[in-house]
């Protein structure tokens, strides 16, 4: 696709720039619930064994909306698609804030459920990005929408002490006071999309190369077939799933290991914050490498920064909150890059009018390897230790490591239909 043409280049201008101001709001909606959650179930249940569920059926929620969030893009566009999620997340952050009054576990998992619409909307907001992007731009400008959840992200942990004052000074559970947060800044996500992603990237690139069909129906097992049929997509399918377990089995529990040796919400939010500035605030670094080196590379680096991650997280002493914090924001960095990289790989490597189906499928399968994580990591910290479960993380990563180092050496690649009227031949696939 040749990125030609000012208007083109304006309309993507502007649609980062709604990207990246919508990412910022519900940056700190969703990170702000994210330790709260845990510690949430914890104070309902009493038993430190099902922490991880509210980040489970968060992430569970996630992969239910990917596909149907996809499928409203892929017909409609991608403004009503991610407004949809954002909105639903919304709701869910009010349903969480009934459920911790009424101390209901049920309630507050439906609640977290809801909540993670707004996450698929969100990591599909990256995709938006590259819709008119050039080929050559493709890793940087969806690291840009990463990019600009850092401020939200890094925030939104940050208030759950002063959010949990509000709440307690209205008459709610402390606890309920982050998923107030989480509502607003959702809601206010929403609105932005909703009213400012015009002209629709989707919609607008779709006219550009001339096509007039119906977009093929939209489903996960459709996306996987497809996506099996280019192998280098599979190689950014592993690398966003395996990637994802890691990131949620380790920062799940870190709040619980740490809320367990008696460590303030204050320092605990601190934590998280460092965690979740590691996972966005070096993403167009990571994109620009993608563009410059290849995806398959930066998808090596992140496997070293995960197993560095690991160890330090994993060998951290009690009380040690700077070795655990360190672990942590390289734990971020790690995901950023399999993210990234991976989310470039598929996006380069299915054509056009196929891609949507895909991504969405992808992020489905990336949501429920990181809901199986979350259920493992709580399991494995109630039979062993905080210790044990980085090392069953880091283990993850040895098939990722491998199909990364022995790339499939054939199969179709992006066929791609330039505004110019030239047609990019399939042609077998190897090494970059």
């Amino acid at each position: 696709m040749v990125f030609a043409g000012t208007g083109r280049t304006a309309t993507q201008r502007r649609t980062l720039a709604v990207l990246g101001s919508a990412q910022v709001l519900d940056g700190v909606g969703i990170a702000a619930g994210v330790a709260a959650g845990s510690l949430l179930v914890v104070q309902i249940t009493n038993s430190e064994a099902w922490a991880g569920l509210a980040q489970t059926f968060g992430v569970l929620g996630a992969a239910a909306a990917a596909v149907p969030l996809a499928r409203v893009s892929n017909r409609h566009g991608r403004r009503p698609g991610l407004a949809l999620g954002l909105a639903t997340g919304a709701v869910g952050a009010a349903v969480v804030v009934g459920a911790g009054v009424a101390g209901w576990l049920p309630l507050l998992l439906l609640g977290t459920f809801l909540v993670g619409a707004a996450s698929a909307a969100s990591y599909q907001a990256r995709y938006a990005a590259t819709d008119l992007a050039a080929p050559e731009h493709v890793g940087f400008s969806l690291s840009l929408v990463v990019w600009a959840s850092t401020v939200g992200a890094v925030l939104g942990p940050n208030l759950m002490a002063p959010a949990a004052d509000v709440a307690d000074a209205i008459g709610l559970p402390r606890l309920t006071g982050p998923y107030l947060v989480t509502g607003l800044g959702l809601l206010a996500g929403a609105t932005v999309v909703a009213m400012l992603l015009r002209p629709d990237p989707l919609v607008t690139a779709r006219r550009l190369r001339g096509e007039h069909e119906v977009p093929p129906h939209v489903s996960f097992r459709a996306g996987l077939r497809v996506a099996s049929e280019y192998p280098l997509a599979v190689v950014g399918l592993v690398a966003i799933a395996i990637g994802h377990a890691v990131m949620v089995m380790v920062m799940v529990m870190t709040p619980v290991h740490m809320g367990h040796m008696d460590m303030a919400l204050r320092v605990i939010g601190l934590v998280v914050s460092v965690h979740v500035l590691g996972m966005y605030a070096f993403s167009p670094v990571v994109g620009w490498l993608v563009d410059r080196w290849t995806p398959r590379a930066v998808l090596l680096v992140g496997v070293g920064i995960f197993v560095l991650a690991t160890t330090l997280a994993g060998t951290a002493p009690d009380l040690a909150v700077f070795q655990l914090g360190v672990g942590l924001f390289l734990l971020g960095l790690g995901w950023s890059c399999t993210l990234v990289a991976g989310s470039a790989l598929i996006t380069e490597a299915v054509p056009d009018e196929q891609r949507p189906g895909v991504q969405g499928a992808g992020d489905t399968l990336m949501n429920l390897a990181g809901a199986l994580g979350g259920v493992v990591a709580g399991l494995v910290v109630w039979l062993a230790s905080y210790h044990w479960l980085n090392l069953v993380a880091a283990l993850l990563l040895v098939p990722l490591t491998v199909l990364t180092l022995r790339p499939p050496r054939s199969g179709r690649t992006r066929v791609d239909l330039g505004l110019d009227g030239q047609v990019d031949h399939p042609e077998s696939t190897s090494s970059p």
